[in-house]
């Protein structure tokens, strides 16, 4: 099979097209035939050399998320037979013609959503019901901030918290993603090259907010926080050292807490599986929830899709297409 590989690390030019083998299953499993494969920072990280596979994974093809087509099931499998459109979560090996996938980190593709907009879900949808529903424990009626609204991760919980009720706000860094958030129903924005969000919003008192990019923003979150507000982190692009002011967090008895994905077990995938596919498959299903997808490269555009990512100007999410329909 053609498969995108990390020749070396380094700049997008690394990303090379390559025959390698069709990788094998075994009993959980199942082999997918690529139709799309989602585009992620994390890949960036990847491609540059800091963020190593887990072990069982291929270390030199980036990729956590698919969807396509089933052509092979291991001798456990029950949920999905051969011919059947999912999309899946994987711990890398996405940029390749066939994947292997767990069969507990895949999902049925609804009817009415392409092999490219269902290659644009898993990764967020995975980290966004995890960390804002689950560790955030968001509710109705509260108040979320999702930093850099305009990007996977940003446009899959400002849909999903509002679809669940709560009042959003979200940054971003141009005039152009104001308007795509503001056409998913945000509630709130600022620019944040031209205001200070902390100042805008300091009266708002925030009850949980996402956040990828530490740094500064860590102790302007605290302040943001209303009492018993929940800081839930999935990144840290703008550092990951950071003071903190334990008395702010004690007196508002704040939970501050976070996550990474790509290395939890197979029970913890399994669980989370399950309840996105009770909680938030009838929503992409039903088109309540809308997939977003900026642009679509050719798989062997790769390294143009990359560049396009750093570039930092696209709304929604960056999928790589294999050609393949069903």
């Amino acid at each position: 099979m053609k498969a995108v590989v990390i020749t070396e690390f380094g700049g997008p030019e690394v990303l090379q097209v390559v025959e390698v083998s069709v990788p094998e299953i075994g009993a959980t499993q199942v082999l997918v035939k690529v139709g799309a494969a989602g585009v992620n920072r994390p890949d960036v990280f990847q491609r540059k050399g800091n963020y190593p596979a887990p072990q069982g994974v291929p270390a030199d093809i980036p990729g956590l998320e698919i969807a396509g087509y089933v052509v092979e099931i291991g001798s456990a499998v029950s949920s999905f037979r051969v011919g059947d459109r999912v999309m899946a979560l994987v711990g890398g090996g996405g940029y390749a013609e066939y994947v292997v996938a767990e069969e507990g980190c895949c999902l049925p593709i609804p009817a009415n959503v392409s092999f490219e907009h269902a290659a644009s879900l898993p990764e967020n949808v995975y980290t966004v019901w995890h960390n804002v529903f689950e560790r955030g424990r968001l509710c109705a009626g509260e108040k979320f901030l999702v930093h850099g609204g305009s990007g996977g991760i940003g446009y899959t919980a400002i849909q999903l918290a509002k679809l669940f009720g709560a009042e959003v706000f979200t940054t971003v860094g141009s005039r152009r993603k104001v308007d795509f958030v503001r056409s998913l129903g945000v509630d709130h924005v600022v620019q944040y090259r031209e205001a200070d969000f902390a100042e805008v919003w300091k009266q708002e008192g925030i009850d949980v907010i996402l956040d990828s990019i530490g740094g500064a923003y860590s102790d302007k979150n605290i302040c943001l926080l209303n009492e018993e507000g929940r800081l839930v982190y999935i990144n840290a692009v703008d550092g990951g050292q950071v003071s903190l002011n334990l008395f702010k967090v004690m007196q508002k008895r704040l939970v501050l807490t976070g996550s990474t994905l790509r290395a939890r077990d197979m029970v913890f995938k399994g669980r989370l599986t399950q309840a996105i596919e009770k909680h938030v498959l009838p929503l992409i299903a039903n088109g309540r929830f809308v997939t977003s997808v900026d642009r679509v490269f050719p798989y062997e555009q790769a390294s143009e899709a990359h560049r396009y990512m750093e570039a930092g100007q696209h709304v929604g999410k960056i999928v790589l297409s294999f050609g393949v329909r069903l």
